[in-house]
C-alpha cells in the first residue's frame, strides 16, 4: 500500500545568517576590521561621490542673471473701464454677483475679479457677460 507522504522529507531544515563576505577583498567584517587596525587595507574617500554637480554647476551665476533681469512680468488684467461696466450693468439688472455666475455657469469668484479688476480677461467669459447683461462690454485694446 501506498502511503500519501512517501515522498515528503522529514528532516529539520536550519535557516541561518552566513556571515556577509565583501566582494573585493573577501573578508568578512571583522577581518576587514582587522585588516584596517594592521594597515593590510587601505580606504580611499571618493570626493563628491554619488551628488549631482550638473544641476547646481554655477548658482552664483544665475543668482546674478537674475538679478540682473529688469524685464517686469504679470498678467494682463480686466480694464478698469470694464470692471466698472460689468458692475453697473448688473446693478442695472438688479442681479447680485451670485444670481449672474449663476447666469453665465460660472462661479461668483469671476465675477467678484471682473468687478475687481483682477480678473485675467477671457472672451468667451466677456460674451457670456455681453448675452446676459444684454450690453455690449468694453473690450481691451489689443497692443
Amino acid at each position: 500500500m501506498i502511503t500519501p507522504h512517501t515522498g515528503q522529507d522529514w528532516q529539520p531544515v536550519v535557516l541561518s545568517k552566513t556571515p556577509r563576505i565583501n566582494t573585493t577583498t573577501g573578508l568578512n567584517a571583522q577581518a576587514l576590521a582587522q585588516a584596517k587596525r594592521t594597515g593590510q587595507v587601505k580606504t580611499e574617500r571618493k570626493i563628491a561621490a554619488g551628488e549631482n554637480k550638473s544641476a547646481h554647476a554655477a548658482p552664483i551665476s544665475q543668482a546674478a542673471k537674475l538679478e540682473n533681469e529688469t524685464e517686469v512680468f504679470s498678467h494682463a488684467t480686466v480694464d478698469r473701464n470694464l470692471s466698472q461696466a460689468i458692475a453697473a450693468a448688473r446693478v442695472a439688472k438688479k442681479m447680485s454677483q451670485k444670481q449672474l455666475a449663476t447666469a453665465i455657469n460660472e462661479k461668483p469668484q469671476v465675477i467678484q475679479q471682473y468687478e475687481a479688476g483682477t480678473a485675467i480677461p477671457n472672451p468667451q467669459i466677456l460674451l457670456k457677460l455681453d448675452r446676459a447683461l444684454g450690453t455690449h462690454l468694453p473690450r481691451p485694446k489689443k497692443k
